[in-house]
């Protein structure tokens, strides 16, 4: 287990685990998570993670309602929702909030996600395990391009259900050897799967998250939500282009993207006769 590699040979850093970091990284007092219903079998699973994880089941938990959850103001681009329905999408609403434990700078810090409303976008992505195949090439190429996610006021955050110590010693791997390197952003420890399983993107028999990608606006609310399977990679460029494409819409509430679009491109209105402007230009 990939956390079993992580416990020997660590070097933890001095002092308590939670340091004092920059807002948008400190601690705050935790509030109550919600969780969604996830599916109680799931057949996806690779042979080659297969092998690797101890036939362990983790609990999956009551459909939660939606107590807890902020339903954001009706908006463009945002849906509501009641309590009483028995399926409340995640597109269109608020996020659900958590605060944990994660490594940034080989430190161990505090993440709580509704911290950054109303200072930035973020993108959200999890990923099954610690020391795996597919993740680190997705990890270290959203870290190479973190100036650009930068540059469009958004920060990314990588989770996974390993622990903190299990993180932090995959970051003191080099590179070459499978290893992370120093990230310039945080990986959270969901080790209670929490946050896997509030995102809905828990395998609760095998205790891992799917490859689930979520876009989340500075209101909190969440504007994209991408699922892969466990042996496939996701794309950078991708990520980012629909990141200007949702903030493109937002900055622009009479217009919508197209399929493909990106930024300086021809957008069009969402309307039966002006949409023809669009079609007649291509």
């Amino acid at each position: 287990m990939a956390c079993a590699a992580a416990a020997s040979g660590v070097t933890l850093p001095a002092g308590n685990i939670a340091h004092a970091r920059p807002a948008a990284f400190s601690s705050s007092a935790s509030g109550a998570s919600s969780s969604l219903s996830v599916r109680k079998s799931f057949s996806g699973l690779s042979k080659s993670f297969a092998a690797r994880l101890a036939a362990t089941n983790a609990p999956t938990g009551k459909a939660a309602s939606a107590a807890g959850v902020k339903i954001a103001s009706q908006k463009r681009g945002v849906i509501t929702a009641s309590a009483q329905d028995s399926y409340e999408p995640l597109i269109g609403n608020v996020a659900p909030d958590f605060e944990a434990e994660a490594v940034f700078d080989q430190e161990f810090i505090k993440v709580k996600l509704s911290e950054y409303i109303g200072k930035k976008y973020v993108v959200l992505f999890f990923y099954p395990l610690d020391f795996t195949f597919v993740c680190p090439t997705e990890i270290t190429a959203f870290s190479d391009r973190y100036s650009e996610f930068e540059k469009l006021s958004t920060e990314v955050i990588g989770v996974s259900t390993d622990s903190v110590f299990s993180h932090l010693a995959w970051i003191q791997t080099d590179r070459k050897a499978g290893g992370l390197g120093d990230l310039h952003y945080p990986i959270v420890s969901d080790i209670t799967k929490k946050i896997s399983r509030s995102f809905n993107v828990l395998i609760p028999e095998q205790g891992i998250a799917l490859r689930g990608l979520f876009i989340i606006d500075k209101q909190g609310v969440i504007q994209h939500a991408t699922v892969n399977n466990l042996g496939i990679g996701r794309s950078v460029d991708e990520t980012l282009r629909t990141l200007q494409a949702v903030q493109y819409v937002q900055d622009n509430p009479d217009e919508v993207c197209p399929a493909g679009w990106k930024p300086g491109e021809k957008t069009m209105k969402p309307d039966s006769k002006l949409s023809k402007e669009y079609f007649e230009a291509i």
